[in-house]
């Protein structure tokens, strides 16, 4: 199931995170297929990984990087307990570069329930300042 996050896209609208694929995108024209909703129990999987997520700061940024938007998506395996998380940072220069992606999955690993975590770190789409949430540009003086 995908997350919504808390970011806006550039036109004002919520931003969907969908799932990642195995596959090469689709071309345009074809829909990408969707995942079945999580049943209860992913779900609360689901948003303990979140909430996790929500403990780690970038270091030069007082904010969390989910409200950074860092985060582009949280799935869970439902039948492994296993969680895919597709994430970037502010810049490829980024000074915790190396180590960032691995504190996270460390930290999402030590959630209760959360029997392995795969971190996928892409540079596209690139983050931008529209990625931010409105708690995050608040935090930053920006809103």
């Amino acid at each position: 199931r995908a997350v919504e996050h808390p970011a806006a896209d550039a036109a004002g609208e919520k931003q969907t995170e969908t799932p990642a694929q195995a596959e090469p995108a689709p071309s345009a024209g074809d829909e990408p297929a969707e995942r079945p909703p999580l049943s209860p129990s992913g779900e609360a999987l689901q948003t303990k990984a979140i909430e996790m997520l929500r403990t780690i700061y970038d270091p030069e940024i007082p904010v969390d990087i989910y409200e950074l938007g860092l985060i582009y998506e949280v799935n869970v395996d439902e039948e492994t307990n296993k969680v895919h998380i597709v994430m970037t940072l502010t810049s490829p220069t980024c000074p915790v570069a190396e180590s960032l992606p691995g504190d996270v999955e460390v930290k999402v690993k030590s959630v209760p329930g959360i029997e392995d975590v795969n971190v996928e770190l892409v540079w596209d789409p690139p983050w931008g300042m529209e990625r931010l949430s409105d708690a995050a540009k608040l935090a930053m003086g920006l809103g």
